[in-house]
């Protein structure tokens, strides 16, 4: 168990650079991921991006406690701006990027997912790194989940349908199957067996980052030779996406009066999504556009980098802001 437990600890503190040496190798040498959810045996049969993605949010109910709800009600104020913040910005910044590069239909859903959807499981661990108010943080991630079965398709329809055909019902299905009860029942196992699952957390890191690369990589395999020829757009526009999103959630915070940890918990709350679950619903809901997954999977890579960047340079301002005021 003491084995697992470091294993775990490397995995989730060098999550970025795991999750990119995987897109390269599943870009380069495809047939490492290309048996992910294929009928060749049980285990592959298994093996999905749906299925590995509710292993991770039920990871996520596993680590939640109803104390993480009481700052809903103790600052609905901070909690009603962030989430805001999350399902206003984010969308449109994806609708006005797709406008402005032209992206075709394909892509364009792809990029509009990723902006509908809510706020990354990862974001939290981002934010306590960024000296953030995590349990601002915490909240808004619950939050934004669970409004996500209804402003994920909602959002998804405004922006696109004029694009494609959204069927708003299979998409709030989707993400009820795929986060919401897969949640619900690790947020209640918790609630029931306190003491297995708090042994249990320390190794979820693990669990995590496995079931994370493996959808990277199964969803970068069978696309490849589209990356080659659009990767470069794709990158750009999701790397404009996510640091906008950075700054403007940040400015939302300044302009509101917040405290710095709290701009830093809704900058980074704000410019990190759930894109996992954008893939899945590009793969689910979209069949037949190929390249819509792809957006998700290069959102996946980018964000955890640029997620520790900009909380390492957010945690240096923090202290030496802290360093200022004990020298007056």
């Amino acid at each position: 168990m003491e084995v697992l437990k470091k294993v775990s600890k490397f995995a989730g503190r060098y999550m970025a650079i795991i999750v990119l040496a995987i897109a390269v190798l599943a870009f380069f040498v495809p047939e490492s991921f290309l048996w992910v959810g294929k009928d060749y045996n049980a285990f592959t049969r298994i093996v999905t991006v749906n299925n590995l993605l509710m292993v991770v949010m039920f990871g996520m109910g596993l680590t939640l406690k109803p104390e993480d709800f009481k700052v809903v009600f103790s600052r609905p104020k901070d909690v009603l701006v962030g989430c805001t913040a999350q399902f206003v910005i984010m969308p449109l910044l994806a609708f006005l990027l797709t406008k402005v590069f032209t992206l075709s239909p394909e892509l364009a859903v792809g990029v509009i997912l990723v902006g509908t959807c809510p706020g990354g499981t990862s974001s939290n661990v981002m934010t306590f790194l960024a000296k953030g108010d995590v349990a601002l943080s915490v909240g808004m991630t619950a939050c934004s989940t669970v409004l996500a079965p209804f402003l994920t398709p909602a959002l998804t329809y405004l922006y696109a349908h004029e694009t494609v055909t959204v069927n708003m019902v299979d998409m709030f299905m989707s993400i009820v199957k795929i986060v919401i009860i897969p949640i619900a029942l690790g947020f209640i196992i918790n609630k029931l067996f306190g003491k297995f699952t708090q042994a249990v957390v320390e190794i979820l890191p693990l669990i995590s980052v496995v079931a994370i690369v493996i959808i990277v990589g199964a969803v970068v395999a069978p696309n490849a030779e589209k990356l080659f020829a659009n990767g470069i757009l794709i990158l750009t526009v999701v790397v404009l996406h996510n640091l906008l999103g950075y700054a403007l959630g940040y400015c939302v915070g300044k302009l509101l009066h917040m405290s710095d940890a709290k701009c830093n918990a809704v900058s980074i709350e704000v410019g990190m999504q759930n894109s996992g679950l954008a893939t899945s619903l590009a793969g689910t809901v979209f069949p037949d556009l190929a390249l819509a997954t792809v957006p998700g999977a290069l959102f996946s890579v980018w964000h955890n980098i640029s997620g520790s960047i900009v909380a390492n340079l957010m945690a240096a301002a923090a202290e030496k802001k802290s360093a200022a005021n004990a020298v007056k």
